[in-house]
């Protein structure tokens, strides 16, 4: 059996590692990275990337973002609810159910007159540049189904996460980086598979900081730390373990796996230049780190996670998820018994939220950055069992974009008097998805992958783009 030589190894990876250490010594030296790592889009894109600040557990939208006054007028009556969830526990139609109005108060905010909760009193204030979804609908009833719907256009199939597919399809920025972080993720319902590659090449899969439940500090890179600045001596060990690393591989040059390993050492070199400095917050001045609420202990922890976000971002980072929950039974907004809980979450989220909205804005981010809020379904407008929560609501729920080639201060789509069912502008989650990748110049139709003997795409035979939201 034919084995790769190490001087043919190096020289058919374009002269090797030198080559690699000039780019690394460029970037030190304020070059740029190269771009020959992106792809071309299939038209102009609106964005450039994504943000998306996962609200796990489902809030509730009718305490949030979708007033309904009617729920005042009708609180504690006992009404007739056609629900899916309820039909499984009773296994009748039309249940009465009591009705529970929001404990939190609505009022307008900005020229648009959006209306939004007290929960989110620093949120309002950037209504003017949000784009509401109010007429949500997913599949799934149970955290598990609806999340891994959220994230992989699956309920229950082993498919590519969303960040997965938008990598694949747009490369990255920035090579010294990974394409797409996912900050904090939970280790429950679907965990890893939310942000994997599934059948797509494991290079395409996201790199997980920190986990859900965990102090944001500890939101890094293991083991990276800085080289000891002995470039030529690393060179040397990072090429005796890639001719190892190539032998192999001309074994079995279609392990996807094994190539991926490859390709991960390549980007380990290359991150220790720059993710140290991209996830030192310290860098940031007292009064950025004022305003996302790290000198607080209610919002130090998910404000570290959106300033990282941030960052990331500034650095060339194509795919970010910010998952504020933990890894309990019932997720972080998952209030079936408790409703107000739901105050303590908001406060929690809703100072870091303005601060990278503002922020982005600030630097002129937000025109090329598509933030995306919202949980993985939202919450019935009864109270579950007559208590004082509210259970799971697939069939309406309201989402929020913002920035990227959106329509700022906008709504579209509306739920029935309740906030029960969506009855207008209906998104479901395969047109949502349909509709990022469109703004990030990508046809989910075209953005396809051979596997199995068929080809895969996010949307799989469904979705349409929200034609209405886009600028």
């Amino acid at each position: 059996m034919d084995f790769l030589s190490r001087r043919t190894w190096l020289r058919n990876s374009a002269c090797g590692f030198g080559a690699l250490v000039a780019q690394v010594l460029a970037a030190q030296n304020g070059g740029s990275a190269s771009r020959a790592t992106q792809r071309r889009a299939h038209h102009t894109p609106r964005a450039q990337r994504i943000i998306f600040l996962f609200m796990q557990g489902g809030p509730s939208q009718v305490d949030t973002f979708d007033f309904k006054p009617l729920l005042v007028a009708r609180d504690g009556k006992q009404m007739a609810f056609d629900d899916s969830r309820a039909i499984a526990n009773t296994g009748q139609r039309g249940t009465m159910q009591r009705v529970l109005q929001s404990p939190w108060s609505f009022r307008q905010y900005g020229d648009s007159g959006r209306w939004v909760s007290e929960l989110f009193p620093l949120t309002a204030r950037h209504v003017d540049d949000l784009c509401f979804l109010h007429g949500m609908q997913t599949e799934g009833v149970a955290h598990g189904p609806a999340t891994l719907f959220l994230h992989c256009g699956s309920t229950n199939q082993v498919r590519p996460s969303f960040g997965s597919w938008v990598t694949y399809g747009l490369g990255t920025e920035n090579e010294n980086l990974p394409a797409f972080v996912t900050l904090a993720p939970s280790a429950g319902n679907g965990g890893p598979r939310n942000y994997s590659a599934a059948f797509l090449p494991a290079r395409y899969q996201g790199t997980a900081l920190g986990r859900a439940g965990s102090p944001a500090s500890q939101a890094s890179v293991r083991n990276l730390g800085p080289h000891d600045g002995n470039l030529p001596r690393q060179r040397r060990q990072l090429e005796l373990i890639q001719t190892l690393n190539a032998e192999q591989l001309a074994v079995a040059p279609r392990e996807s796996a094994f190539d991926a390993l490859i390709e991960s050492y390549e980007l380990a070199w290359r991150m220790q230049t720059q993710v140290p400095d991209v996830l030192n917050l310290a860098r940031e001045t007292q009064a950025t780190r004022t305003a996302y609420g790290l000198d607080k202990p209610e919002t130090e922890q998910f404000g570290r996670l959106c300033l990282m976000a941030r960052r990331l971002c500034e650095a060339g980072t194509r795919f970010i998820q910010v998952t504020y929950g933990d890894n309990t039974a019932n997720p972080a907004w998952d209030q079936h018994s408790n409703l107000p809980k739901h105050a303590d979450h908001a406060r929690a989220c809703d100072q870091p939220i303005a601060a990278l909205l503002a922020d982005l804005g600030q630097r002129g981010l937000l025109a090329d950055t598509l933030v995306w809020w919202g949980g993985e379904f939202g919450r019935t407008p009864y109270a579950e069992k007559n208590g004082t929560g509210r259970d799971h609501n697939p069939q309406g729920f309201t989402s929020w974009l913002a920035g990227g080639g959106v329509k700022p201060g906008f709504a579209f789509g509306a739920t029935d008097e309740f906030g029960h069912k969506a009855v207008e502008g209906k998104v479901q989650m395969h047109d949502l998805h349909a509709t990022l990748l469109d703004l990030l110049g990508l046809d989910h139709e075209q953005l396809t992958y051979r596997h199995a003997g068929r080809e895969f795409r996010l949307t799989d035979v469904h979705g349409r783009v929200i034609d209405e939201i886009l600028a």
